[in-house]
């Protein structure tokens, strides 16, 4: 964790900010939590601060009044209605941008949001940085192998969730016999796990006869220091309860929040969850010339 000396950590829902956190205060460099109000659960920190996703000004002092010289971004954050949030002075005079920005995708808000904090002086640092240990070299994650029909519908998935990433659509793809069956768009994983589930069961497998494969990785050129993809234990039993027989993400380009619960899940419900090692600017090249030899 070099190249900064004290932490803000702006935490919204899910696991992944308790696991920076717990990461952050190891190293003696956690200064402050913020949560987010309506995206993190307060009570999983130690004294947060609690603030809303428009109060820029506040969360700026916040971070100087803690001595931070640093910010991380970690957790669940949903697109808000802009035109029902209350910002403080600052986040007002930084609306426009973002919903300048915000009308180019997400990836363009994100940028907009890590600039806005980079201009007030802040080192904004990537949650797989200060965790990372939730980065996973290529291999098993977990005891089950994949079979080579399992392995053609991951190349694919991965593929398909290059491409649509690429259009900043998001980080996703379910691929099942070479049918691509879902990819993620604005309701993230666990959602379009769900969809698949509900499927008819002749386009799916099943717990009897798992098939298919969900696909995550990062957008290309997508800024890595928030919102890098991330799988868990929710990951894996919606994948089960979706009846894949994989998941399969980029080796250094994903996160695992708990990797031997999630080999434990993954080898209970008979799933095969591996990391792969891939180029992804090359992958994406290939995608948009499919004439390429290689």
């Amino acid at each position: 964790m070099a190249g900064f000396e004290r932490l803000g950590l702006i935490a919204g829902g899910g696991d992944l900010p308790v696991y920076v956190a717990e990461a952050a205060q190891g190293g003696d460099r956690l200064a402050c939590v913020i949560a987010l109000k309506g995206f993190a659960d307060p009570t999983r920190y130690d004294s947060p601060i609690i603030r809303g996703i428009a109060q820029l000004g506040q969360v700026v002092k916040d971070l100087r009044l803690a001595d931070c010289d640093a910010v991380c971004f970690a957790g669940i954050v949903t697109r808000p209605d802009f035109s029902a949030l209350k910002p403080d002075l600052k986040g007002m005079a930084f609306l426009p941008q973002a919903l300048a920005a915000a009308t180019r995708g997400d990836d363009a808000l994100l940028r907009a949001i890590v600039g806005f904090f980079e201009k007030e002086g802040f080192t904004v640092i990537g949650a797989n940085d200060i965790a990372d240990e939730l980065l996973v070299p290529p291999g098993l994650i977990g005891a089950i192998e994949p079979s080579p029909g399992v392995r053609a519908d991951a190349a694919k998935a991965l593929h398909i969730a290059g491409v649509t990433g690429a259009e900043d659509i998001g980080q996703g793809a379910v691929v099942c016999d070479g049918l691509v069956l879902a990819v993620e768009a604005q309701e993230g994983t666990d959602q379009m796990l769900a969809r698949v589930a509900g499927l008819p069961s002749e386009l799916r497998g099943s717990a009897i006869n798992r098939k298919g494969v969900l696909a995550k990785r990062p957008k290309p050129d997508q800024e890595r220091r928030i919102d890098l993809p991330v799988i868990g234990v929710s990951t894996v039993e919606g994948a089960a309860r979706a009846g894949l027989a994989g998941i399969v993400i980029p080796a250094g380009g994903a996160m695992v929040l708990g990797r031997e619960a999630v080999a434990r899940a993954a080898d209970a419900a008979g799933l095969a969850v591996w990391a792969v090692d891939m180029d992804e600017r090359a992958d994406v090249a290939d995608d948009r010339n499919p004439d390429r030899k290689h």
